[in-house]
């Protein structure tokens, strides 16, 4: 859990920092459609989560920005984004490494505040919907194998938070997602009532979306 409370501090102390900037810059918000993609850093989190479990995956879709006032706009997203967990291992049985893979369609809801004209802070959050699952490994073990979706929840929800950087008509941001809903589903065996896998997403995603209007 040390990296996700780590960030979700930092972009907290930020937000908080950043409003009394506000009124002060020229900052105004303009109405965006626009493509955008990026790179995933995924891990699955309990209470004894570790952070080196990290999958490296991708993220690309389509978003818009919708201004409310002067500096404020919602922006909804429509993506497909990797996500999951790495798991290595070394052992006098077996070495290598094996991946869970978790695939969704999701949609952010984020809340766009302009900070100056070219640098913007965002939070929200996040529905999606699991597509297509697989878990493979490399090493002494070698297997690929599909997982079907159903055995697993197949809709997650989180929180999302952000910053971006604005370089007409290109922009680059930083944001993670924090899920709140567990992927595995609940299941009974002999009476006895368990969640498998009973762990949540976590994901930090480095963007660079293109804006076509």
């Amino acid at each position: 859990m040390k990296m996700q409370s780590n960030i979700i501090c930092a972009l907290t102390l930020f937000l908080t920092a950043s409003f009394g900037m506000l009124h002060a810059q020229d900052n105004n918000v303009n109405t965006e459609f626009g493509i955008k993609g990026g790179f995933n850093m995924s891990n699955l989190y309990t209470d004894d989560a570790d952070d080196e479990n990290i999958l490296y995956g991708f993220n690309a879709g389509v978003y818009a920005t919708l201004p409310i006032s002067d500096f404020v706009a919602i922006q909804p997203e429509l993506l497909f984004t990797t996500k999951g967990s790495e798991l290595e291992y070394d052992n006098t049985l077996a070495s290598g490494s094996s991946k869970f893979k978790l695939n969704y369609i999701e949609l952010p809801l984020l809340v766009r505040i302009n900070i100056t004209k070219n640098f913007n802070i965002h939070a929200g959050g996040y529905a999606s919907y699991l597509v297509s699952a697989k878990v493979s490994g490399d090493g002494d073990i070698n297997f690929d194998e599909e997982i079907n979706a159903d055995d697993l929840e197949r809709f997650d929800a989180g929180l999302s938070a952000g910053i971006g950087v604005d370089f007409n008509p290109i922009s680059v941001g930083l944001r993670y997602n924090y899920g709140l809903t567990t992927i595995g589903k609940e299941r009974e065996i002999a009476g006895t009532s368990y969640t498998f896998p009973d762990a949540k997403n976590s994901n930090l995603s480095l963007y660079l979306s293109y804006k076509l209007n």
